[in-house]
């Protein structure tokens, strides 16, 4: 196996296919490539986009004289499948079977893709097919799961690879396990989700859809009876609704950009209401982590931000001012999400972690 561990991973995006081939953690090469919207559309479900997906992959390996024999695996990213935990899994036949049918999709989201994705290319030279960490790790404990109401329980669905992959990394930084570990995970991009890991399990996090801070695009939390006379009022349908609070919502709406960067050099130059939405924005986000640090019955050992907000130093100065006093910072700017679905390869090729098998 000491030639053959290259490994392809693959991550469906809502119109890209990004992937990459890696030696151990050395990035070989990474690609990402645009699908156009209306040739998307063409082929109806987005499961019907693997066939295209698939050879825009074999076709990139192809240019750089690889083949899918060449690997040692293929690995995708996870989906919204039932509620699993943490870890890495083998594509099997139960997995496929309930995607196609939708019994255990709890979204329609293109990272569904990603372990069909890696089967359809590894079984073409018979190369064994992975997914990790997928978005619907679900490791709550039982007081995470109830909400104010029976009809409406909380749903466990996160950045679960991106946060998986740094808590990895602050325990190697630290010399030591990451099931020693109890970590506040705040994973900042244009949704947001705010993690309590508690010997390594993800015990509750918020669902960037339904609540938790604003971000970029989403609305997280909102009033509950206000929420209620908007939605019937009659002037929005469900579509419009969907795409205000999770597209439109936010710095967006605020603004009129959800780009954190434009934002802040509006601040600079003198805008205050646009100060004002970045203040609460980090008002926020610390105030999540704050109620994930008592999930942890404040026994902190690191606070970790990491997303494309982390590249911002004056939102983590702000951060790092009012959660410092649960514990120093790390910080791992960007999502690694190819890097983070070979690691889990690595781990359970080399005994770290076992196989898990989706039933």
């Amino acid at each position: 196996m000491s030639q053959a561990r290259l490994i392809l991973a693959v991550n469906p995006g809502g119109t890209s296919t990004k992937f990459g081939v890696y030696r151990e953690t050395e990035e070989l090469f990474e690609d990402n490539v645009r699908h156009l919207p209306e040739e998307l559309a063409k082929l109806g479900s987005t499961l019907d986009q693997l066939h295209l997906r698939r050879d825009v992959v074999l076709k990139a390996l192809e240019s750089h004289d690889l083949s899918v024999g060449d690997m040692a695996a293929v690995v995708g990213r996870g989906g919204t499948f039932k509620p699993l935990e943490s870890g890495t899994y083998s594509v099997n036949d139960k997995l496929l079977e309930d995607i196609r049918d939708g019994s255990s999709l709890q979204a329609d989201h293109p990272s569904n893709l990603g372990a069909p994705l890696a089967r359809s290319l590894g079984e073409t030279q018979n190369v064994p097919a992975f997914f990790v960490d997928p978005v619907c790790v679900d490791e709550f404990i039982p007081e995470a799961r109830l909400s104010g109401h029976p009809l409406l329980p909380r749903v466990s669905l996160s950045h679960a690879l991106n946060i998986r992959m740094v808590a990895y990394k602050t325990a190697e930084k630290l010399g030591r396990r990451l099931n020693e570990l109890n970590l506040v995970v705040l994973h900042l991009g244009s949704g947001i989700s705010v993690n309590a890991l508690e010997k390594g399990r993800m015990i509750d996090t918020n669902n960037a859809n339904d609540g938790g801070p604003f971000s970029a695009q989403r609305v997280g939390t909102l009033p509950t009876t206000g929420l209620i006379k908007l939605c019937l009022s009659g002037k929005y349908d469900w579509p419009r609704l969907k795409k205000m609070f999770l597209k439109q919502g936010g710095l967006y709406a605020y603004t009129g950009t959800d780009h954190v960067g434009e934002a802040l050099k509006r601040m600079e130059d003198g805008d205050r209401e646009t100060g004002l939405v970045l203040r609460s924005l980090a008002y926020q986000i610390a105030k999540e982590a704050g109620a994930m640090a008592a999930a942890l019955s404040g026994q902190v050992d690191r606070v970790v931000i990491t997303g494309g907000m982390a590249h911002n130093d004056w939102l983590v100065e702000r951060l790092r001012e009012r959660l410092s006093f649960l514990s120093p910072l790390e910080v791992f700017p960007g999502e690694c999400e190819l890097e983070a679905l070979v690691r889990g390869v690595l781990r359970v090729f080399d005994g770290v972690e076992e196989i898990r098998t989706y039933s």
